[in-house]
């Protein structure tokens, strides 16, 4: 990573050595590091101040030639690291459980433009915390865009997480607010809210995230950021954090990324963090930004960055039949939207942790409702019959939907249940509040 930024900072503090220390000298270099900087997309202002720095550490001293290039690469890393210090961290998994113990749910929202990844971002933090053992919902706060909301929703599904929709075309705060109203119902510990990837020059649909701000006043905005875009980055950075104060800002797809000058430029610009880099396809590929390793991939130290996910306690590796966690492909796949969601109810998933499915079940629920054909007056009397409760699974809906039809075939008796319908009976025998076998698998 980042070898182009750690090449031309080399050949410039290297140009240093082979000349005599004079003012005129070191304009010159300065004008060749300025543009090695811009190649690297450094952003004009933070160019500025380098030069400036090295011009007051240089000028006037008397220096061996040797040594020049030691004191120009120490200046570097000086002016860098401390734009980072005055930055600051974030502990994001910290606040959070900080938020926890006063009973509220901690709010992330999510900004940047189509195509940056935002949404796969949302979908890696949530597997983070997930991790972590945290309880999370979705916010659907994406109206606008063709697919955004299906495209959240797989992510979801395969999370196992609840998430909270409307139509398309709906009012954003209005969902978020649905969010926050439902995680404070259900003790859910954070709430992530996906907002439009609009481009940071449409002042209306700026509005309309200023507008979610006001409305749920999150804990934390999160910029998000292609590390590829360049300069382009930088420009929505400034833009973004004029309309909302983000806190910090996640970089996705750094590790195609060999200039760096992204994460520079964005810590001058806006004074905020750079928390995560995204550096993979799969929900695990999120890694703690470290400033230290930074600055020695950048300055050609042999130490590369491999910043550690903070605080998982659990990172087994993925087995064939395990939750799917490479999303890869889930852009493609929600492409042409299959799914029309006709009413402003709010969709809840109902399972809060993750659990592993057979492939086998995965693949039979993903292609057949197992309830499909049977109506609803015989689930609901079924159900009130025998006291049975939603499913858990996938595996419990095909055997529930299975003992239904043979309810049915044997004349829908009322009093005695059969010996193959035991199984489904709870064994814990507390009160338990009835919920409609309706709401199973959906969102």
């Amino acid at each position: 990573m980042f070898d182009k930024l750690r090449n031309a900072l080399s050949s410039a503090t290297k140009s240093f050595g082979q000349k005599e220390l004079k003012e005129k000298d070191i304009d010159e270099v300065l004008s060749g590091l300025e543009i090695a900087l811009m190649e690297s997309d450094v952003a004009t202002e933070v160019i500025d101040s380098i030069k400036s720095d090295l011009k007051k550490r240089l000028i006037g001293t008397t220096v061996e030639k040797e040594k020049i290039e030691n004191i120009v690469k120490q200046s570097l890393q000086e002016n860098i690291s401390n734009l980072f210090n005055t930055a600051g961290k974030i502990d994001i998994l910290s606040n959070i459980q900080k938020k926890k113990n006063t009973g509220e749910p901690y709010i992330v929202m999510f900004l940047g433009i189509n195509g940056t990844g935002k949404t796969t971002t949302l979908a890696k933090v949530a597997y983070l915390l997930q991790q972590n053992k945290f309880s999370v919902v979705i916010a659907a706060a994406d109206t606008y865009r063709a697919g955004a909301i299906e495209q959240l929703s797989e992510h979801a599904n395969r999370l196992n997480l609840k998430i909270i929709a409307q139509n398309y075309g709906s009012d954003p705060a209005a969902v978020a607010r649905d969010a926050v109203l439902y995680a404070k119902s259900h003790k859910i510990d954070c709430i992530l809210i996906d907002t439009a990837g609009r481009m940071q020059t449409s002042k209306n649909l700026m509005d309309q995230i200023s507008k979610i701000n006001k409305v749920v006043n999150p804990d934390l905005r999160i910029f998000v950021g292609d590390s590829l875009a360049g300069n382009d980055t930088v420009n929505q950075a400034r833009e973004f954090h004029q309309y909302t104060k983000f806190e910090g800002a996640i970089l996705t797809k750094s590790d195609a990324d060999a200039r760096g000058g992204a994460a520079i430029s964005i810590v001058k610009i806006t004074s905020t963090p750079i928390l995560y880099l995204g550096v993979g396809q799969e929900y695990k590929d999120l890694k703690v930004f470290d400033k230290e390793a930074f600055l020695e991939s950048i300055f050609g130290l042999e130490e590369t960055i491999e910043p550690q996910t903070v605080r998982v306690e659990t990172q087994a590796k993925p087995k064939e039949g395990d939750i799917v966690t490479n999303i890869e492909n889930i852009e493609q796949e929600v492409k042409e939207p299959k799914v029309t969601l006709s009413t402003p109810e709010i969709k809840v998933e109902t399972k809060q942790e993750p659990k592993a499915a057979s492939k086998q079940d995965l693949q039979t629920m993903d292609q057949k409702d197992p309830f499909e054909s049977l109506s609803t007056k015989d689930i609901e009397k079924y159900s009130e019959l025998f006291n049975i409760q939603p499913p858990e699974n996938d595996k419990e809906a095909m055997e529930l939907a299975t003992k239904i039809r043979k309810w049915i075939s044997q004349g829908r008796p009322k009093s005695e249940l059969l010996e193959e319908q035991q199984p489904m009976e709870q064994e814990d025998t507390k009160p338990k509040k009835k919920r409609s076998l309706f709401g199973w698998g959906k969102k």
